[in-house]
C-alpha cells in the first residue's frame, strides 16, 4: 500500500468507554475457548480521542495529553516497546507491519482519554480502537468493524501480552447496547440490541457511577481466573457459567424494559464475579456498596475486572440525591452519565 501524499491534514477518531453489564470475565481465555462466553455491556458518553497526521521530518511523535507524556523517536520499524506509551506505538508497529511492509514513515499520533486506566470502563483496548481507527481514516484501510475490533485485540493481547478479555474491543468499535458471544477460535458475534429509547432515558436516570480509585490489581485478578480455569477449580467455573447465564437475563430483561429485572441480574452478577478470583472486591468497593444500597440503591457491581475503578449503582430517581451525598461524604466521587449509540468513528480536519 503507498503512503498518502497528503501531509498537512490531521485525523481524529473517538471511541466510546463501556459499563459491564453482564458476563464480563467469560470473554476470558480460556472460558471463552472451552465454553463460550457471552457479555451484555453499553457504551456511554466518555470518549478516548485519538489524532493522527503524516510528517516529513522522519520522526514518530506520540504524545498523551491526559496523563502528560511525550515520546520523540527516529522513524523505524518496529518502535520500541518500553512500558512508555505502548499501545499507540503497538497501533504503529502493527499498521507499518502489515500494510506498509515494515517501511517506516513520520508520524504524530496523540491520544485524550476521559477515564483514567485502571477504570473498569475498557480504557486501554478504547484507546488502541481509537488510534487504529484514525490510522484506518487516514491509511484508508480496508477495515470493517468486526475487522477493526479484532485487530485491536491483536494489538493488545498477543503483540503486547497484555491480559484481558475481548469485549472491550468490539464495544468500542460498534458502541451502543450489545449483546457479545464469544467461541473458539476467536469467534466473535456482536447482536446489537434495539432498546425502546423510554427504556434507555429510565436506565439513564438511575445509573449512578462512584469511582473508588484507580484498579492496580486487574492483571493479577485476570490471570488467576485463567489459572482457575485451567486447573478446572469448580466454584470459579461454576460462578463463570452463572454470568454467562446472567449475560442472558441481562439482555432480555432490558428488551422488556423489565428494570426490576436489570437490577436484579445486576446484583446477582456482581455476587457470583467474586467467586471468579479473590482480589475482585476490596474494602472500598464493599463500603462503597454499603454506603449507597443504605442511602437507596437498588443494585451495584463493579465495572471492569474489579480490585478498583468506577462501581455502577442503579438508584431510583428520588433516591439519587440521597444516595450522591452519602457516597460524597465518605470521600468517593460519583458522576452521571448518558448511553450513546455510536461507535468508533473518525474525521478529517
Amino acid at each position: 500500500m503507498e503512503v498518502p501524499r497528503r501531509r498537512a491534514d490531521l485525523v481524529r477518531a473517538r471511541a466510546p468507554l463501556r459499563l459491564g453489564l453482564a458476563g464480563g470475565g467469560t470473554d476470558v481465555s480460556p472460558y471463552a475457548d472451552l465454553h463460550g462466553g457471552a457479555v451484555m455491556n453499553a457504551t456511554i458518553d466518555r470518549y478516548i480521542y485519538a489524532s493522527v497526521a503524516l510528517t516529513t521530518d522522519e520522526r514518530v511523535e506520540i504524545e498523551s495529553h491526559d496523563l502528560g507524556q511525550r515520546a520523540s523517536l527516529a522513524a523505524s520499524f518496529p518502535l520500541p516497546v518500553d512500558g512508555r506509551l505502548d499501545l499507540p506505538k503497538a497501533v504503529y508497529n502493527r499498521v507499518v507491519r502489515d500494510y506498509f511492509g515494515g517501511r517506516a514513515m513520520g508520524m504524530r499520533i496523540s491520544t485524550y482519554s476521559e477515564a483514567p486506566a485502571g477504570s473498569g470502563l475498557g480504557s486501554s483496548s478504547t484507546l488502541v480502537v481509537a488510534v487504529l481507527q484514525a490510522m484506518t481514516e487516514l491509511f484508508r484501510l480496508p477495515l470493517g468493524e468486526y475487522d477493526v475490533a479484532h485487530l485491536a485485540y491483536v494489538i493488545e493481547r498477543e503483540d503486547l501480552k497484555l491480559a484481558g478479555g475481548r469485549q472491550d474491543q468490539y464495544a468500542a468499535t460498534f458502541g451502543g447496547f450489545n449483546f457479545i458471544e464469544f467461541h473458539a477460535g476467536e469467534k466473535v458475534i456482536v447482536n446489537p440490541l434495539r432498546i425502546k429509547s423510554e427504556i434507555v432515558c429510565e436506565l439513564e436516570s438511575q445509573t449512578l457511577l462512584c469511582f473508588t480509585g484507580v484498579s492496580r490489581e486487574s492483571a493479577t485478578i485476570i490471570a488467576e481466573q485463567a489459572r482457575n480455569v485451567q486447573a478446572g477449580a469448580a466454584k470459579p467455573i461454576e460462578a463463570m457459567h452463572r454470568l454467562k447465564s446472567a449475560a442472558v437475563a441481562m439482555k432480555e430483561a432490558l428488551l422488556k424494559g423489565d428494570l426490576a429485572g436489570v437490577a436484579q441480574t445486576l446484583d446477582a452478577g456482581w455476587t457470583s464475579k467474586r467467586d471468579m478470583a479473590s482480589g475482585i472486591s476490596s474494602g472500598p468497593i464493599e463500603d462503597a456498596l454499603a454506603t449507597a444500597r443504605a442511602a437507596g440503591a437498588v443494585a451495584g457491581k463493579v465495572s471492569g475486572a474489579g480490585g478498583g475503578g468506577f462501581i455502577m449503582f442503579l438508584v431510583p430517581l428520588e433516591r439519587r440525591r440521597p444516595v450522591l451525598s452519602a457516597l460524597t461524604e465518605k470521600g468517593y466521587r460519583t458522576e452521571t452519565v448518558r448511553y450513546v449509540p455510536q461507535g468508533a468513528t473518525a474525521w478529517w480536519t
